[in-house]
């Protein structure tokens, strides 16, 4: 049937692919650390006291001392093409263009800070997209972050009259790609270096110990990221949990703990991978690449490296391939 001539004009059907990721400030300065901060440390899934006992701490206390001391960090990773993360994600983005035929796009978004996943899912929507997989790349479920990526997602939604179709990747923590992509990396970074460790530990971004005691999933994941990962490499791992912030327990080991404990047990050479994040950002490059390494080299170490993440290596984009190809059954026109 013809459209009449004056029909506004209708994309061809699409399908979306929408890869999401943490955030990051537009800049290594206080004022953009302040503004990302206050976005961040806003959400109520990210820290879950109550607003009216909250804020005024974190408008009083944390945002005039953190910015300038978070501005150092990430300036001391930053590179031309910016922020490591949002890099990183835009060149898994890229690199994904044609891996589920033309008529899939996709795209990238970040929770905090920009390009703003509400901006992109109506990009999309004006690009054609009538079924949208929403992938937030964290391995493991957390509130903290695969939720309340989802809720940004649908809050877009909800300002929409006509929706796409949405679907959610789920944690990918125990598939066998995700696994087989970090053992392959992993083997490589180790063959890379000019020493061989005695000691490889998986730090995992920490999380209050209260979430788990409320009943999130995420120590779980990481715990079974961690068994599986140590088969598959046929050699021992220890676990620890890094980013504490605030007074609060957070789940154990402490990895600045761990590294600083090492040397006086023997453990004189150490590697560090960060499995729970999808690509390099300031908690692998500064947090642990150098203030990690600083921390293990004044308590008696001799050798240190910091493994990347997955980031758009071979095994990481194939295995992102694998799982997103997944999630698109039944919407691709092959499947």
């Amino acid at each position: 049937m013809n459209r009449p001539a004056d029909h506004p004009p209708i994309p061809a059907p699409r399908i979306g692919v929408l890869l999401i990721n943490l955030g990051t400030p537009d800049a290594p300065e206080p004022k953009a650390v302040k503004r990302y901060l206050a976005e961040f440390l806003s959400d109520r899934r990210v820290v879950e006291i109550p607003p009216i006992a909250w804020q005024p701490i974190l408008r009083g206390i944390i945002l005039t001392t953190r910015p300038k001391k978070s501005a150092h960090a990430y300036a001391q990773v930053w590179g031309e093409d910016g922020s490591p993360l949002a890099a990183i994600t835009r060149a898994q983005a890229g690199g994904l263009k044609d891996a589920f035929g033309p008529d899939v796009l996709v795209d990238w978004a970040m929770r905090y800070g920009s390009p703003a996943i509400g901006d992109r899912l109506r990009a999309m929507k004006e690009a054609g997209c009538e079924r949208i997989l929403f992938a937030p790349l964290y391995p493991q479920y957390c509130a903290a972050t695969t939720a309340t990526a989802n809720d940004a997602a649908f809050a877009a939604l909800a300002d929409m009259r006509w929706q796409p179709a949405i679907r959610t990747l789920p944690p990918y923590y125990d598939h066998p790609a995700y696994i087989e992509a970090l053992r392959a990396s992993v083997e490589a970074g180790l063959a890379a270096l000019d020493f061989t460790p005695d000691t490889i530990v998986a730090s995992f971004h920490g999380m209050p110990q209260r979430t788990l005691e409320l009943g999130d999933p995420y120590h779980c994941h990481c715990r079974k990221t961690a068994r599986l990962l140590s088969e598959a490499l046929g050699r021992e791992l220890v676990v620890a949990f890094q980013s504490r912030f605030g007074r609060a327990k957070w789940l154990e080991p402490a990895t600045d703990k761990v590294l600083a404990a090492l040397p006086g047990k023997g453990g004189k050479r150490v590697a560090v991978l960060t499995p729970g994040f999808s690509a390099d950002c300031v908690e692998t490059l500064e947090e642990i690449a150098l203030r990690g390494r600083e921390t293990f080299m004044e308590a008696g170490g001799t050798d240190f490296a910091c493994l990347p993440c997955l980031n758009t290596s071979a095994p990481g984009m194939e295995m992102l391939r694998k799982i997103l190809a997944q999630e698109l059954a039944g919407w691709l026109p092959d499947a």
